[in-house]
């Protein structure tokens, strides 16, 4: 009989695509892969340190793997399994703690799959994380996160990434290259370009700081691979993404018109704290090249609340600055404290009720500026990706755009493009939309 393995993703698309590359290599290795909701000879968690929430999720996730088969093999691999180690280990019923460079040679650490008394802990000191592992994810049938870039040189005052993953280094173009023409002759629609800060795509490209590429270079490239219709950048710092390649998106044969753009802070005085390295004015700047070339661009924003040292008045400078820019959504994310980082020694700590606040005040933004977003391309012809989901009697899709569409469920539509112009909101937030064309355009 095969053994099983199932696996459970916490945190980024970068986490996803990871999973994928470290569950075909157990496939290679003769094992069957299960949803995580089953039986399973193993389970496979990769964890997430942004968070205090992914913290407190893996627990519950252990013990979710324990009912479904008490005598499991459990190992923890991922951001947090580098950063504590021991503390996971210490989870009843976790019997393997991988880090950052040994969780790809995963199936090498396991024997017979019987249980440790301890977990056992392999984790490197992330100075030796300097070497590059690509790997590509598929989803959903109809879209794929295809990792270009991982780690980061960047000292931001509030993150763990650089403890967790390391030196900034990226795939090869080559390399990235054959990923692309893997997945697009899986017939998947749409690729998600993905990295731990993929503007800086290039450095480390020969294991050490030299590089003959940069991220327009890349976007370049792909966007010549046969048989991918739609690419999408995923989150790129405002300093990295450059007037060139948003020019190049912009004429692109596959590129489609979505940004999504760390802010953190409308306030100068908290950028300057949490040492980001732009202020507002440059992220004005990007926005607005982007709505001069692309009008119908979704732009979506990134924003933590609550950072130390952030007064009432810092707060309403980000919320006012966020009201009065042309964006489409955001992400808010509460700050927690992490262990060494800069931010976490800070003075005047803000109060978690405060704290909880402003993230309800931006997310209520958030919907406001979802909605004005939607409301401005209706009437708009665009075209339709639709998902493989069932929901309820519909099925969903998205515009090149990003626009979430919905229509009465059809399993023919699953992983097609079709032409639509899209009419109305309906009352749960979704776009209602009249086919241009009956038949697929693919």
């Amino acid at each position: 009989m095969k053994k099983k393995v199932a696996f459970y993703t916490l945190g980024c698309k970068l986490n996803f695509s990871e999973t994928s590359t470290i569950a075909r290599s157990f496939v290679d290795e003769g094992f069957d892969r299960v949803d995580f909701a089953e039986a399973a000879d193993m389970y496979v968690i990769n964890t997430c340190s942004v968070t205090e929430n992914a913290d407190k999720r893996f627990k519950s996730i252990v013990k979710q793997a324990q009912k479904k088969n008490p005598d499991a093999f459990v190992a923890a691999v991922g951001c947090y399994a580098q950063l504590k180690p021991e503390e996971l280990a210490a989870v009843d019923g976790v019997d393997l703690v991988l880090g950052a460079t040994e969780k790809f040679k995963i199936t090498d650490y396991i024997n017979d799959l019987s249980k440790n008394d301890f977990g056992e802990v392999h984790s490197c000191e992330i100075e030796d994380a300097d070497f590059y592992v690509g790997s590509y994810a598929i989803g959903d049938r109809t879209r794929a996160f295809l990792k270009v870039q991982d780690g980061c040189d960047y000292k931001c005052t509030y993150c763990t990434i650089p403890l967790a993953r390391g030196i900034s280094r990226s795939d090869t173009l080559e390399n990235v290259l054959k990923n692309a023409a893997e997945i697009s002759a899986k017939n998947i629609k749409e690729i998600v370009l993905t990295g731990v800060n993929i503007g800086d795509y290039g450095k480390g490209e020969f294991g050490n700081k030299k590089h003959q590429h940069t991220f327009l270079d890349l976007v370049k490239a792909l966007d010549t691979v046969n048989g991918i219709h739609r690419l999408r950048i995923s989150s790129i710092e405002p300093n990295l993404l450059k007037n060139e390649t948003i020019d190049f998106v912009s004429k692109s044969n596959s590129f489609v018109p979505h940004f999504h753009i760390p802010l953190q802070s409308g306030s100068d005085a908290i950028l300057k704290l949490m040492r980001r390295r732009y202020l507002t004015n440059l992220y004005i700047d990007r926005v607005a090249k982007i709505r001069e070339v692309m009008p119908h661009a979704c732009i979506g924003v990134d924003v933590i609340v609550g950072f130390p040292g952030e007064t009432e008045e810092h707060f309403l400078e980000t919320y006012h600055f966020l009201n009065e820019l042309d964006i489409s959504y955001l992400h808010v994310f509460t700050y927690s404290e992490r262990d060494n980082t800069v931010a976490a020694e800070m003075e005047n700590a803000v109060p978690k009720n405060v704290r909880a606040k402003r993230s309800k005040m931006l997310r209520g933004l958030s919907v406001k500026k979802r909605r004005a977003f939607y409301e401005s391309q209706l009437g708009s012809t665009r075209t339709v990706l639709f998902e493989s989901e069932n929901k309820e009697g519909y099925i969903n899709g998205f515009t090149e755009n990003y626009v979430k569409v919905k229509a009465p469920w059809n399993p023919e539509l699953i992983n097609t493009l079709h032409t639509v112009r899209l009419t109305e909101i309906d009352e749960d937030g979704l776009v209602r939309f009249n086919f241009v064309k009956t038949e697929a355009t693919v």
